[in-house]
């Protein structure tokens, strides 16, 4: 926040960034204390004060054996000084205030698997922190939610499901690559290619998830060999492919943090999807959505390797 201080000197643009220096040492008499009450060291505050005064090519205190006085020039600024922080304390209130108001509950649907990944991370902490008043629901589903409905009111989703009634933005790639165990590696070998999984054994989604890209790209590659096992979640087919039965589809974020799983194949482009961070047009207009979205956007570089791996 920047204000003019007016008067007689011509004084260039001051910043309440600098000012506060020269109010607190008008109050305190002294760098030492003034740089107690502002939370810095002494050198702080005189090497702002000597910064202050070269920009204005004039003193503004001087040292007396009783502590430090305002020159002329310094008791002029005096009161605009304390009208700028008058003003920023007031914006201070504001946002606190509004902050305050920020209260209730967002439910966020997303795969169970990243529940574990996300609430790891310290993103949820920091978003509490921010915002105390909001709370975070996950309601965990392989399924693709209605948000229309009111079943969630975010969505962090990746795949083919596309709602044109939904508003939002990309976050993350969904990059999914072939797994399989070390064991499972030693008995059967390692396919050199997409084509070698059809003389392998694999392991699939169950007709609950025929849908799903990995089931159907499954059924492309290796249309003659039925799956040894079917998961019903992305869950199984990790535990699945770490017990050793076969290889699965995965996404790289779980299959590369998995140290007894080996990443045969890809990523496989075929599979690569975006993440989006979805809801409706009108809950994105509600303060709490909102502002779990914009606090999404700033913690895009965090988010990424929890989606993506």
């Amino acid at each position: 926040m920047q204000r003019g201080a007016a008067g007689a000197h011509n004084l260039p643009v001051l910043d309440w960034d600098d000012l506060k220096y020269l109010l607190a040492v008008a109050r305190h008499h002294s760098t030492l204390a003034a740089g107690r009450a502002l939370g810095v060291d002494q050198s702080t505050v005189q090497r702002r004060l000597k910064e202050l005064e070269r920009q204005l090519g004039r003193q503004l205190v001087e040292r007396y054996p009783t502590g430090y006085q305002l020159t002329e020039l310094g008791q002029e600024l005096l009161p605009h000084a304390e009208r700028m922080e008058q003003a920023a304390q007031a914006l201070q209130q504001q946002v606190e205030g509004n902050r305050r108001d920020l209260v209730g509950l967002i439910r966020v649907t997303c795969p169970e698997p990243l529940v574990y990944r996300l609430t790891r991370s310290g993103l949820l902490d920091r978003f509490h922190a921010r915002h105390p008043g909001l709370r975070v629901e996950f309601v965990m589903s392989d399924r693709v939610l209605d948000l229309q409905k009111g079943e969630a009111d975010v969505a962090l989703r990746s795949g083919d499901a596309e709602d044109s009634d939904l508003v939002g933005r990309k976050v993350a790639d969904s990059l999914w690559a072939v797994y399989g165990s070390r064991g499972y590696l030693e008995r059967a070998g390692r396919p050199g290619s997409v084509a070698e999984l059809a003389r392998h054994a694999l392991v699939g989604l169950d007709e609950s998830m025929a849908g799903h890209r990995a089931a159907a790209w499954l059924r492309q590659v290796a249309p003659g060999t039925p799956p040894v096992a079917r998961a019903d979640g992305v869950l199984g087919l990790v535990s699945a492919a770490r017990s050793g039965v076969g290889l699965a589809p995965l996404p790289t974020a779980l299959g590369d943090a998995e140290p007894d799983l080996v990443r045969v194949l890809g990523p496989i482009e075929e599979l690569t999807r975006a993440w989006r961070l979805l809801t409706t047009p009108e809950l994105r207009r509600t303060p709490r959505v909102a502002a779990f979205f914009d606090f999404v956007v700033e913690e895009l570089d965090a988010l990424r390797p929890i989606l993506s791996g």
